[in-house]
């Protein structure tokens, strides 16, 4: 079998005759096994406190993880969702987990080290994660994107270009894959960096526009983290809010060329 690319970076019994006039059968999908994920042993308590906020079983359901899937975790953090991803794609599939270097905790993937094959630790700058031209089925980020307009001198954390980032992931991505991205809710309007960097929030139509103008098509987005009681001016790390914020859940998909063929005025001078 022909294996997928890797990241530039890394590397019975016969059937039953069925009558003339019967109904088209139905096709079953079975549930994905959502429980039994969230409760692998892997997971550290510390991930288990955060799973009633983060409601992972729903977010994974919309998300549609299939397995065999290749998927990128953009700013995995402590692989909250890596793992729970690599369980999704099963052992056909592969997830990469990305951070940048002084975003990345060593001591947290130790108690995953050769336990999970499809589980791949990229540590490198954000304009560094490099993947081959239509290699990844999904993007998935939480709570990071807008990490993308942030920039500390003091955490070593480079301002980067977002254009160039998404430019990015629309090469990397297959024609039909899927960006997902949730974050904090910030105000509507205003300099996303200066938001960023005071609140660690973004609005979600400036994603919305980041990825229109990127070309993506916006495919669904989830009501499922919205909190109303979420003062959007307050800091996310402040206690009155920190764990309970007011999040957005976007799906995007990266369409398919716009066949010249069909193009009916291309011709017209």
């Amino acid at each position: 079998m022909k294996r997928r690319l890797l990241p530039l970076a890394l590397l019975g019994a016969a059937a039953l005759a069925a009558p003339l006039l019967a109904t088209p059968a139905i096709t079953v999908t079975k549930p994905a096994p959502y429980a039994a994920w969230l409760a692998d042993p892997l997971r550290s308590d510390d991930m288990r406190k955060l799973d009633a906020g983060r409601m992972p079983g729903e977010v994974l359901a919309f998300a549609a993880v299939k397995p065999g899937q290749t998927v990128l975790d953009f700013f995995a953090g402590s692989g909250y969702y890596s793992l729970l991803l690599a369980r999704a794609v099963g052992p056909k599939g592969m997830v990469f987990a990305a951070n940048p270097p002084g975003e990345n905790n060593p001591k947290a993937w130790e108690p995953l080290a050769g336990k999970v094959p499809q589980l791949h630790v990229m540590v490198a700058e954000i304009p560094q994660m490099q993947f081959a031209p239509r290699s990844l089925d999904l993007i998935f980020t939480n709570l990071n994107y807008h990490d993308l307009y942030w920039e500390s001198e003091k955490y070593h954390f480079p301002r980067v270009e977002v254009p160039k980032v998404l430019a990015a992931w629309f090469t990397q991505l297959k024609t039909g894959g899927h960006v997902v991205i949730i974050d904090h809710t910030g105000p509507a309007g205003g300099d996303p960096r200066e938001v960023a960097d005071r609140l660690h929030r973004i609005d979600p139509e400036r994603v919305k526009a980041d990825m229109a103008a990127a070309g993506f098509v916006l495919e669904a987005e989830s009501q499922l983290l919205r909190r109303s009681e979420d003062d959007h001016s307050k800091l996310v790390f402040d206690p009155a809010v920190r764990g309970k914020t007011d999040r957005f859940i976007l799906k995007f998909r990266r369409p398919a060329p716009f066949p010249a063929t069909s193009c009916k005025l291309c011709n017209i001078k």
